[in-house]
């Protein structure tokens, strides 16, 4: 029999069957049709297959995988489907976030009851009661939706592999989000676990990601069907979502833009997009500017009062819960929201999304204006509002890659052995487990190539603490025990349980009212520069300082009419290479009569910019040589955004001092850098292409960037997640500075006697990797050598200039000074 009449005799099997008349009759009595995509998937999960879908935000990926695994069951049992109850676990969906779970556990239950079927639907994650885990632990709901970090946990109970006693799909959510972090890599490492069980017990496991769309979709599928040992099926929607991008114009554009002014001064032209909109969501990249963005609006439409609400990471769960609920039904006018409602939760109502500033990724672009229009047949409308006027031209570029499907790849993790660490910590604690592992763990994509040589290591630490740290025994946590490798301490037990997952950040503290009420979440760093009386803004509330009391801030209401904005970990978003590639090719649109509104609107910064420097093509890099009482300036324009950017105005200030010994400050964005000195810069004509030249860049990075510095603070992420540094206890967590200085203190002993240490490589190799995206500078210092440099000598700033020269002031001047000192600059250059 060919294969094309296999597929044939698959299909018209399932088309038949029960399970898929009776969902078909159930779409149909909800004025619903199922899609191509979606019958093919409930096809291939009828057939034993694994795989990937692929389709835009709104067409119904969950209802993919989700009738699909209803479908055989029912087939199973065509006569009792309804009432057979205790069926186990058969479908175990893993979301990266909670805010999504209760969302889907709605959509499951509602489809669910309208089918007539018992099944049960179950949450794990960290807002899961201890109650409730209890009852998951007596018997499992036949559908479990958990995050990465509590299906690790559910691996650390023991008897943990009676869960897995009936065949079962196993769908990784959003897995676009998860792959290309080490969250991606604790679900591989979970998904080979639950593999090998189910092939211990004779069981088919079969697994299914669910993603929107990203550059290697091949590759992500790969990463996670790895642990199967098959190729398994991509699945594409092959169905286009309808955008609609507008620019929120200022009345007047600056020839002398500089960052993050603009934003807030074009609220008043976002009022009327909330009005004339039933639900808005207004996403704003950090935590802090949406604080001020939420005040904001409310200052310019007190009207709002009441419907508009906030929503980030830090602000406490019940209120967060509340919007989204809120959202749901559609009380809410409007919601100023970070990435913290990016993913695929179901707001049906909203019909318009603002971006204000750049998202820096078109990936993130679109998953942001999916929001809106949340139905096939619905246009996604999202507002673009610039924070300073050049960021029109990221619009425009941002639209060509929307138009080209042009979106960014996610690179797996290779190679964490922290993690791998925290997940055999975990295996101790409950059933153990024995040296064959490592086949198991070398199923993965994250660990395929991991050796003979680097097993042992990484056993050698969990049982001895390693070459260097064998003395102490708060390090030798895991025992061998005949032939298996456990954990029998029950404290180091209770600890490990306490810190199982991968994200590390700052120490968090509670902020509750005197009287009672827990408001949110601030970072300690922020709290400790602040004194009893100061005023701050939380989940939309001015709040007093009264005192830090047991980890908790607690603090009283205030009506002060001045404020201080917290601001938390993780900073403004890189420019990602996909997106700079096509921002480059916009300027070669600069003096096209056909050229996007956004680039026609910015015509009279151009010719500012033209007038005296130049306004560099694709194909050519600009480098303007400024003389200022400030000293001699040297700007570079290469669009490749500020990680790459910090990294190679290093680079470039070590070749150059090579040249004539001179001190060097930097500053950098997402466009260009700029290297500033009290003497003349030896860069012309006649060394600018060896000054910009690829060979020799691992060496010149060790020279010119503190690498080992850099790695020391990647280090203690490594130490956290690799459980060589206690975080403490719940209430009573180590400062940050502490355990900075313990993960030093253990770094500094493996530099200087184990420099194998496979933790500390793993520093260096993130430092290089991750944070300086070494892969990317080699690449623009190769695409540098294809092209035309253009050097300048402007006889002052220039537009292109200016937003990176105001960057350099930030660090020593207040946001007031700040705005007084530019506006001066502007004056000055306008005469």
């Amino acid at each position: 029999m060919t294969n094309t009449q296999i597929v044939a005799r698959e299909k018209k099997s399932i088309s038949t069957t029960p399970g898929f008349q009776i969902i078909q009759e159930w779409l149909k009595s909800e004025g619903k049709t199922a899609f191509p995509f979606q019958i093919e998937t409930w096809e291939a999960i009828a057939a034993g297959q694994s795989g990937l879908v692929n389709a835009p935000t709104g067409f119904g990926k969950t209802y993919a995988v989700f009738l699909g695994a209803l479908i055989p069951f029912i087939n199973e049992h065509p006569a009792d489907w309804k009432t057979r109850k205790n069926n186990g676990l058969r479908l175990i969906w893993i979301t990266p976030l909670r805010a999504l779970a209760k969302d889907i556990a709605r959509a499951m239950e509602e489809a669910i009851a309208a089918l007539g079927m018992t099944w049960g639907v179950g949450t794990r994650n960290g807002d899961t009661s201890p109650a409730e885990r209890q009852r998951q632990k007596r018997k499992m709901p036949e559908i479990l939706i958990i995050t990465p970090e509590s299906l690790h946990l559910l691996l650390a109970q023991k008897g943990y592999p009676d869960h897995f006693s009936h065949s079962c799909i196993l769908a990784t959510d959003e897995w676009h989000e998860l792959l290309g972090s080490k969250r991606g890599v604790q679900t591989e490492l979970a998904i080979s676990r639950i593999c090998g069980i189910m092939k211990e017990k004779k069981l088919n496991l079969q697994v299914w990601g669910i993603s929107a769309t990203i550059g290697n979709l091949t590759e992500a599928a790969e990463v996670l069907l790895s642990p199967l040992g098959k190729t398994g099926k991509l699945i594409r929607a092959k169905l286009k979502k309808n955008v609609s991008i507008e620019s929120i114009f200022p009345d007047e554009i600056e020839k002398y833009p500089w960052a993050g002014h603009l934003g807030l001064k074009l609220v008043d032209k976002v009022i009327p997009i909330i009005r004339e909109s039933r639900t808005t969501l207004v996403f704003i990249n950090t935590r802090g500017m949406s604080e001020r963005w939420y005040q904001a609006i409310l200052n310019a439409a007190p009207d709002l009062a009441g419907v508009i609400a906030l929503h980030h990471g830090s602000i406490e769960p019940d209120l967060r819960i509340w919007v989204e609920e809120a959202l749901h039904t559609g009380r809410l006018r409007a919601v100023v929201c970070t990435s913290s409602l990016d993913l695929g939760v179901d707001f049906r109502p909203v019909e318009t999304v603002i971006q204000v500033g750049s998202p820096k990724g078109v990936a993130r672009f679109l998953q942001r204006a999916g929001r809106s229009g949340h139905s096939p047949e619905e246009i996604s409308r999202i507002y673009f509002l610039p924070t300073h006027s050049l960021e029109l031209m990221e619009v425009a570029a941002l639209r060509e890659a929307t138009t080209k499907g042009n979106i960014e790849s996610r690179d797996p993790f290779v190679r964490s052995f922290d993690v791998l660490v925290q997940y055999l910590c975990t295996l101790a604690i409950s059933e153990g487990f024995t040296h064959s592992l490592i086949d198991e763990i070398r199923s993965t994509f994250c660990f395929a190539d991991i050796t003979e040589e680097e097993w042992d290591q990484v056993l050698n630490f969990i049982t001895n603490g390693g070459n260097e740290l064998s003395q102490y025994d708060e390090y030798k946590k895991v025992e061998y025990l005949n032939g298996v490798y456990r954990i029998t301490n029950k404290r180091i037990a209770m600890r490990h349980r306490l810190h199982i997952g991968t994200i590390v950040s700052d120490a968090m503290l509670k902020v509750r009212f005197v009287g009672g009420g827990y408001i949110g979440m601030i970072e300690e760093w922020f709290v400790s520069r602040l004194e009893p009386g100061s005023v701050f803004t939380l989940a939309g509330r001015q709040v007093e300082l009264v005192m830090i009391k047991d980890m908790t801030v607690l603090v009283r209401k205030s009506n002060s009419k001045r404020a201080i904005v917290p601001s938390w970990g993780g900073g403004r978003l890189p420019l990602s290479a996909n997106l700079g590639n096509i921002l480059r090719n916009q300027f070669d649109r600069v003096w096209d009569p056909r050229a996007p509104k956004e680039i026609k609107v910015l015509r009279p910064l151009f010719e500012q910019q033209e007038k005296y420097s130049h306004v560099p093509a694709s194909d050519e890099l600009l480098i303007e040589q400024i003389e200022t009482r400030d000293g001699f300036h040297l700007f570079v324009y290469p669009f490749e955004g500020r990680l790459v950017h910090e990294a190679m105005a290093a680079i470039l200030a070590h070749r150059l001092s090579r040249i004539q010994p001179m001190s060097f400050s930097l500053a950098m964005n997402d466009y260009g850098f700029e290297l500033l000195s009290d003497q003349p810069i030896p860069l012309d004509d006649s060394n600018v292409h060896e000054l910009f030249s690829a060979e020799g860049l691992t060496e010149a990075i060790n020279q010119s960037v503190n690498a080992t510095e850099m790695a020391k603070r990647k280090f203690r992420d490594i130490a956290v997640i690799g459980g060589l540094v206690f975080q403490g206890l719940p209430g009573h967590y180590v400062k940050t500075r502490h355990l900075q200085s313990s993960s030093s203190l253990i770094f500094s002993v493996f530099r200087d006697y184990d420099p194998d240490n496979i933790l500390l490589r793993q520093a260096y190799r993130e430092v290089f990797e991750q944070q300086m995206e070494e892969v990317r500078l080699r690449n623009m210092l190769e695409r540098i050598s294809k092209v035309k440099i253009v050097l300048q000598f402007p006889e002052q700033l220039t537009p292109l200039c200016i937003p990176i020269k105001v960057d350099s002031l930030r660090e020593t001047l207040t946001s007031e000074k700040l705005e007084d000192r530019v506006r001066k600059m502007q004056i000055q250059l306008d005469k």
